[in-house]
């Protein structure tokens, strides 16, 4: 055989493999465009699996957000109040010393019929609301609650650490203090 014979021959077997490998590389990229049913099947079932667990999340991420501010709108209403309240506080502080004074014996004052209506009326009123006074004398006195204006001697020893008199009532609304009771400590 010639060299050019030789040349040829060895041209044509490297075109031959480089045609195989050509086609097997159209093989391989068929088959990837073209996968087999089971392949196609397990990979949609992954994706179905991703997409329902980010519909569960998303469902989830969404109802905690309504439970939320349905939360917040419920504690805002219930507390939207809370100025006013504030501020009717020492009216009522009035009207408390007023029939106090009022009940005491050889009092001139009168608390008249009428007067002990609108008083009532107004408790009444502000407790449908969620207002509530706090009971201090006798209890214990506990910073959280109360305020100590001052201590004085206790009359017996059982009094140490209880409050003596209440200067001012404490309030509370909706179960939330807006007003500490301003009380005297028994030492």
């Amino acid at each position: 055989m010639s060299d050019e014979n030789k040349k040829n021959q060895k041209q044509e077997e490297t075109q031959d493999t480089e045609q195989v490998a050509l086609e097997q590389e159209e093989n391989k990229q068929e088959q990837q465009e073209n996968p087999s049913p089971e392949e196609e099947i397990r990979k949609l079932q992954s994706e179905n699996e991703e997409l329902k667990d980010k519909y569960l999340r998303l469902f989830a991420e969404f109802d905690n957000f309504k439970k939320r501010t349905i939360r917040e709108k419920m504690d805002m209403m219930k507390n939207a109040a809370q100025d006013t309240m504030s501020e009717l506080l020492p009216i009522l502080d009035d009207f408390d010393r007023a029939k106090k004074n009022a009940e005491q014996e050889g009092s001139k004052e009168a608390f008249s019929e009428g007067v002990a209506l609108v008083y009532h009326k107004l408790y009444a009123t502000l407790k449908r609301l969620g207002l509530e006074p706090m009971e201090t004398d006798g209890e214990r006195f506990d910073p959280e609650l109360h305020d100590a204006i001052t201590e004085i001697p206790a009359p017996s020893e059982d009094k140490k650490g209880f409050i003596i008199d209440t200067i001012e009532k404490g309030y509370k609304l909706n179960g939330k203090i807006i007003r500490h009771a301003k009380v005297v400590v028994g030492k």
